[in-house]
């Protein structure tokens, strides 16, 4: 019998496979992984260099460990090339690989602007261990960094960076940070509590070019502002990595597009994670990945199993300015109802009639998570 060959080893490739492992303990199974192939949670990278973790203490488990607990081969360092969906088939250079279904659990690439500038090639992301250990290298004795984003990641990063010691600069075109997910009030709080870490903050401008000064690096900003940094970081966003699926026919959108049953449009082939797009929804978060990993599990196990999503707040790890979020629908019919302090704001978000659909609180106003949590309605029922 052919595996279900899952592609991809990060959250939702190993926990598909280790799903399945509880309903089914002999379905052939092999996961192939373009990276170490290491058991890890990404989001963990954006903070954990304040938390001293090395790279090399980030893993929870190697992938000779992961082969055992999901009773299949691991296959790291693995490039798949091609899919061919009629032939039910991977190729792996000149190797091809049958399979009876196939999950892509492909992730996301960090977005990558072409910057002007004799520095541009020096900008680095981070978005897996090998990046993270990287990264590490770059600002070992390096005090200055510029952080290119004021979104989650980039806060996130901005606070890690603070907490080990470094100085953090952010740049953002929004006027305030993490703008696509709280109210001015919020951000405003976000933005004070980071500034008393050390963060410096250029907003409501983006970098005009990046040059070479020997080992630093020159930023121009289109306000006219200049400054030196030690190391450049983009943390911009995400793209979800839809290539190979394109290149075999599979339909794409924002993500390789799914029905709840995470179907693609291919027969016997399947997405999830950050590069699936389930009814119009790509979420990049913990959360959503684990409710569709153990959704697939059944259905692989042959049990076809709609994947569903209550509310799911998402935690923005800044401990100096506790934040939870959980946004309206995008397009969703409201207002935002703001009630700041000099310990918390709380921002909900209602609809006409009244209902709660979204909220953000920071500070002291994220002790009351639970309580509104319980009044969202789901992401997808």
């Amino acid at each position: 019998m052919d595996p279900i060959v899952i592609i991809g080893s990060g959250l939702a490739g190993y926990n598909v496979a280790r799903e399945l492992r509880k309903l089914d303990k002999e379905i052939p199974l092999m996961v192939i992984s373009s990276d170490s192939g290491h058991f890890y949670s990404k989001p963990m990278l954006s903070s954990a260099l304040g938390s001293k973790k090395t790279p090399e203490s980030i893993p929870l488990n190697g992938p000779e460990q992961m082969s055992g607990q999901i009773n299949g081969p691991v296959r790291a360092r693995t490039y798949v090339t091609n899919l061919d969906p009629a032939q039910h088939m991977v190729r792996i250079g000149e190797e091809s690989v049958r399979y009876s279904k196939l999950v892509l659990a492909l992730g996301a690439d960090q977005l990558r602007l072409p910057f002007k500038g004799s520095a541009a090639e020096r900008v680095l992301t981070v978005n897996d261990l090998d990046d993270y250990a990287q990264f590490r290298s770059a600002i070992k004795d390096k005090p200055m960094v510029a952080v290119i984003g004021a979104g989650l990641i980039g806060c996130e990063f901005a606070h890690d960076l603070s907490a080990g010691g470094h100085k953090a600069a952010v740049i953002d075109i929004a006027a305030y940070p993490l703008s696509r997910l709280l109210t001015p009030e919020g951000g405003a709080m976000m933005q004070r509590k980071l500034t008393d870490l050390g963060v410096t903050w250029h907003l409501g401008t983006s970098v005009e070019s990046l040059d070479a000064d020997r080992e630093r690096t020159r930023v121009t900003l289109t306000n006219g502002t200049v400054f030196d940094a030690d190391v450049v970081i983009s943390a911009i966003g995400l793209r979800p990595r839809v290539a190979l699926a394109q290149a075999a026919g599979i339909k794409t959108g924002m993500g390789i597009t799914v029905n709840r049953n995470l179907e693609t449009s291919a027969a016997d082939v399947y997405a999830l994670g950050d590069c699936a797009e389930v009814e119009g929804l790509v979420l990049p978060y913990v959360m959503p990945i684990m409710h569709a990993a153990r959704a697939l599990a059944a259905t692989l196990a042959g049990k076809p199993t709609a994947v569903s999503y209550p509310a799911m707040p998402v935690l923005v790890k800044t401990p100096a300015c506790p934040t939870i979020v959980s946004p309206p629908a995008a397009g969703a019919a409201g207002k935002w109802d703001v009630t700041a302090t000099e310990e918390g704001v709380k921002a909900l978000f209602y609809d006409a009639s009244g209902k709660l659909l979204g909220f953000a609180l920071n500070g002291k106003a994220t002790e009351e998570r639970a309580a509104l949590a319980k009044l969202l309605p789901p992401v997808l029922a």
